[in-house]
């Protein structure tokens, strides 16, 4: 949609007032035929400065040759004729104090590669879709109870060139697509893909918020890309930013001369230590912005859910702040109430126009009601990331085996708080970044050892309620901590114990999707059932997941390198059992110790009930199990 100067008039209210949703239709610059004549207009908000002028090639970059109109509201437009796609641009924007600016368009659908900078003309109306079928069958899903299993990507070093080349949307697309559903992931979750100026910034710094960054190809190229994945049965999550935003002069600092889209408040509007603003989210035209661009990405590039980073960082005020740099609200609290207005009036609109979209929050303290409805007293995320869970885990996976027995709450406490939201559970980027290693360069032991524990604990993770989601190269073993700078090392699937070990990766995700008590009841209690929980000086656990027929699996997990043998443990029915998953197999390279098929339960009283199974527990390991046969008591005495 491409408003003319009347019908413009509306629209400017709306984004005035902060309801605006489609503000990307106002701002921005837009190719239109006014009155026969083809060009583009260009509208920017730029409340304070004095005179603002669009420069170009098209007026070969001279600042003083297309002034702007100011239309009301702060908002400046003119249009000129003649401009064509691609044309690039800035916005010179005179300040109240008489300086001149040269600023990218906050609202540009394209952008020049760094280390360019200029915004450019895009019409992103041209792109016909081929995803209708899963979009209905998105539709009809309910994400709560079916299988998510993301595989989070970095887009820029997944695979490179020879020669240390990005690949291209497309040609990401074509590498990508199969690997994905041969190893059976339903979803990507891709790090920021709006345009940022620093490669080491992994795209959280972005200064195009609503361009797809043009390292990889055009918009319609990203288009493509998210619509080929589609037409595959994979879903596409986004990594975006509404916190904080870069100081690089050509962004959205200072954007007329004053803090505009921070605040002018010194205490909240930066982070020193990300050396970054933070947004005003008590500015109405801010908060039309920020809305309105997580709307864009759903409508435009027909994106599945987004994750909003950092979330603790927007809902504190004191959050990475000492004393004496922060204030409290008016109520003398620390949470920011500006902040919590914002998120409720984001999941609002995009549950309003796309109820079967996601949002997923990354917050790292216990704020309360993350997942629950906006009425009853939440803010309204379809999951929040459980960064508890995965703090405990990893903590206690690196432990020297003699030290786990003294942390077993480490292993268990997630479960007490399972169902109090609806959680993903993340082996994020995050976690092999920051000088913390790759996964399993974080198991302790040897080679062999290093290998089983990454094997255990994933196992484990499967069975633990929660969606799932795994950064790229831990499918593979990657010893080393993930660069930006370099490809994941796919030649380490030419030794053995790594390509076994992307096998167990690729049978478990398969398992999964296929054993509907590991996700059917993810959020409830009715879900999970504890069997046996507080064996410390051996570390194990053993719990049931139930789906809703009433079918169950039987997770049991050995947290130490040793094989037990005639380990009990109480099951909640009599008869056959099956070895259904054994993260120990040889052909995952492990050491081969299986439990096989058709164990009898025996009669013993033991973990609550009035039958067990006797296993053997394979060294640093998790099984399945499940029952194939129910039998009479005396059946199984037989």
């Amino acid at each position: 949609m491409n408003y003319s100067f009347n019908e413009a008039r509306p629209a400017l209210e709306v984004f005035h007032t902060g309801d605006s949703v489609y503000a990307y239709n106002l701002l921005g610059a837009h190719l239109v035929n006014w009155n026969g004549r083809n060009g583009c207009v260009f509208r920017v908000w730029a409340p304070t400065a004095r005179s603002v002028s669009v420069a170009g090639e098209f007026n070969n970059w001279d600042n003083n040759a297309t002034y702007m109109y100011d239309i009301g509201y702060g908002v400046w437009e003119v249009f000129v004729e003649g401009v064509e796609e691609f044309c690039a641009y800035k916005y010179c924007i005179e300040s109240e104090y008489g300086d001149r600016l040269m600023k990218a368009d906050p609202y540009a659908f394209h952008a020049q590669t760094r280390p360019g900078q200029a915004s450019l003309v895009y019409d992103i109306e041209n792109y016909s879709w081929n995803d209708g079928e899963w979009l209905n069958k998105r539709k009809e899903n309910n994400i709560s109870s079916s299988p998510m299993n993301i595989y989070e990507i970095h887009a820029g070093s997944w695979r490179k060139y020879p020669d240390g080349n990005f690949f291209n949307y497309q040609k990401l697309a074509d590498e990508l697509i199969p690997y994905l559903k041969e190893m059976h992931y339903t979803h990507i979750q891709l790090m920021p893909i709006m345009e940022y100026p620093y490669d080491g910034s992994w795209g959280y710094q972005a200064t195009g918020y609503y361009a797809p960054t043009s390292r990889f190809g055009t918009p319609s190229d990203f288009m493509t890309f998210v619509d080929r994945l589609h037409c595959e049965g994979i879903g596409v999550i986004l990594d975006w930013v509404p916190s904080n935003f870069p100081v690089d002069d050509f962004g959205l600092a200072k954007f007329d001369g004053s803090p505009l889209y921070e605040s002018n408040d010194p205490k909240t509007s930066k982070r020193d230590s990300w050396g970054t603003c933070l947004f005003n989210y008590a500015r109405f035209e801010v908060t039309s912005f920020l809305v309105s661009c997580a709307m864009f990405w759903l409508d435009k590039y027909h994106i599945d859910g987004l994750r909003i980073g950092a979330l603790s960082s927007m809902l504190y005020l004191d959050y990475g702040k000492s004393e004496g740099e922060w204030e409290p609200n008016k109520f003398g609290g620390k949470e920011n109430l500006d902040a919590v207005d914002f998120v409720k009036r984001l999941n609002t609109a995009v549950h309003m126009y796309h109820p079967d979209v996601m949002m997923f929050a990354e917050e790292n303290t216990s704020w309360p009601k993350l997942t629950h409805k906006i009425e009853d007293g939440g803010l309204g995320f379809d999951f929040k990331w459980n960064m508890g869970w995965m703090n405990d885990m990893l903590h206690y996976m690196s432990l020297n085996s003699m030290w786990r027995p003294f942390n077993h709450d480490s292993l268990t406490f997630s479960f007490y708080y399972a169902f109090s939201e609806k959680f993903l559970l993340p082996i994020s980027h995050d976690e092999v970044s920051h000088g913390k290693g790759a996964l399993i360069k974080q198991m302790p032991g040897k080679y062999d050892e290093q290998f089983a524990g990454v094997r255990a604990f994933i196992t484990y993770m499967y069975a633990h309620p929660g969606k799932k989601l795994v950064f790229m190269g831990t499918e593979i073993g990657q010893f080393d901590e993930w660069n930006f700078n370099e490809a994941i090392q796919w030649d380490l699937l030419e030794f053995e114990k790594h390509k076994k070990l992307r096998t167990f990766f690729k049978e478990l995700n398969k398992f999964y999707l296929d054993c509907k008590p590991l996700y059917e009841l993810d959020a409830v209690w009715k879900g999970f059932d504890w069997i046996h929980h507080d064996d410390y000086t051996n570390s194990v656990i053993a719990f049931k997941r139930t789906d809703k027929n009433g079918d169950e699996i039987v997770s049991v997990c050995n947290f130490q390198p040793i094989r037990r043998d005639e380990y009990c443990i109480g099951v909640p029915k009599f008869g056959l059992y099956d070895e259904v998953f054994n993260s120990d197999e040889e052909r995952f390279g492990g050491s081969g110790v299986v439990n096989g098929k058709n164990i009898k339960t025996e009669s013993m009283k033991i973990h609550g009930f009035d039958q067990g199974l006797s296993l053997t527990l394979p060294p640093l390991s998790v099984i399945y199990l499940r029952c194939t046969k129910e039998l009479e008591p005396d059946e199984v005495q037989k």
